[in-house]
């Protein structure tokens, strides 16, 4: 059992604050690539069913990590004993703000003062959905994560992953041998908690170098002691990163982080069962697992324009009421301060 403090960071964005949007225009990057799409900034009006899932499902958190570049919505709850608030300017260097890149917001997590050297990093599309135990993310001592091998791919020039991909693992491939990390890892690669994702290990293990990691994108559980070493190790190469204010394909992301815990051995493998990644432009039976808490967290990723926004914004909202129907103390009581959608 788990027993040191696990805290909570959850990044946001008001994408409708005018000051933002001045910032934004003056800094604004090519408007084709993903990394300055709109819908990379947009904001469904959830963020009061993350809070109400956190109170409901994980009351046992220590501390919950609110970072925003000075922004926060008018019912939130600043004198919760468990809320923090955390701007860009309290842990990113100066001069590489203001940002609009959530590679550079990520990367220097650890530098946030006071957080635990066990944390969970969620963006603000993923969601509690069910009850969880300290141990879904944390098991002596060591993150909860899946080693997933994959290929590098991509459907869109304009799509940047691949190259935040390729770069973070040009990093592992040169400090791990990989050979040697599945030798002293066979038992955390190759188990049938991955289920119908372990063929691919398996199919993939021959080959000399790891292309990536297949993330499930739900939450992170992390070492904040792996963030500092890595920055020793490659510091200067994820400082110039944190240059670009927008995604670009010089970025580096956190899950550089999450794999070197994983080539290090520095996890238990969690079943790939515990979460649902979904694609809001193209998946129907979101709100269903929703509503029938079929996992414990999800994923809304809202990776297109294409998105019917007017259409299942309001379904969404229905869902989550469903399962999370009475306000958090991370609320404030509406007769006292006005509510935000």
């Amino acid at each position: 059992m788990n027993m040191e403090p696990i805290d909570f960071v959850v990044t946001w964005v008001d994408d409708s604050d005018p000051e933002w949007q001045r910032q934004r225009r003056r800094y604004q990057a090519n408007p084709v690539e993903n990394g300055d799409a709109p819908n990379r900034f947009r904001d469904w009006g959830l963020l009061r069913y993350w809070f109400r899932g956190v109170e409901a499902f994980a009351p046992w958190v220590h501390r919950v990590y609110f970072v925003t570049c000075g922004q926060r919505p008018d019912w939130l709850n600043v004198n919760h004993p468990k809320l923090t608030l955390v701007d860009h300017r309290d842990y990113i260097p100066l001069e590489h703000l203001p940002t609009f890149n959530s590679n550079v917001i990520e990367l220097y997590l650890h530098r946030i003062p006071g957080l635990s050297e066990h944390f969970v990093l969620f963006n603000d599309d993923v969601y509690l959905t069910a009850p969880t135990r300290p141990e879904d993310f944390f098991r002596d001592g060591l993150p909860c994560e899946p080693a997933l091998m994959d290929t590098i791919t991509a459907n869109d020039p304009g799509n940047l992953l691949p190259y935040f991909q390729i770069n973070n693992f040009g990093i592992i491939n040169r400090r791990f041998q990989k050979r040697e990390v599945l030798r002293r890892n066979a038992g955390k690669f190759f188990t049938w908690k991955y289920g119908r994702e372990l063929p691919r290990n398996l199919l993939l293990a021959p080959f000399q170098y790891f292309s990536c990691f297949r993330d499930p994108h739900l939450t992170s559980a992390y070492l904040k002691r792996t963030f500092q070493h890595v920055w020793d190790e490659e510091g200067a190469l994820l400082e110039a990163s944190g240059m670009e204010r927008f995604r670009s394909r010089m970025d580096y992301s956190h899950w550089l982080m999450k794999a070197w815990q994983i080539c290090e051995g520095n996890f238990v493998p969690r079943p790939t069962s515990w979460g649902r990644h979904f694609e809001l432009h193209e998946d129907s039976r979101i709100t269903q697992a929703i509503e029938k808490q079929t996992y414990h967290a999800v994923c809304l990723n809202d990776s297109y324009m294409t998105v019917d926004f007017e259409g299942l914004q309001p379904a969404l909202l229905h869902s989550f009421q469903k399962i999370l129907p009475k306000p958090s103390a991370f609320e404030c009581d509406p007769a006292q301060t006005p509510a935000s959608p």
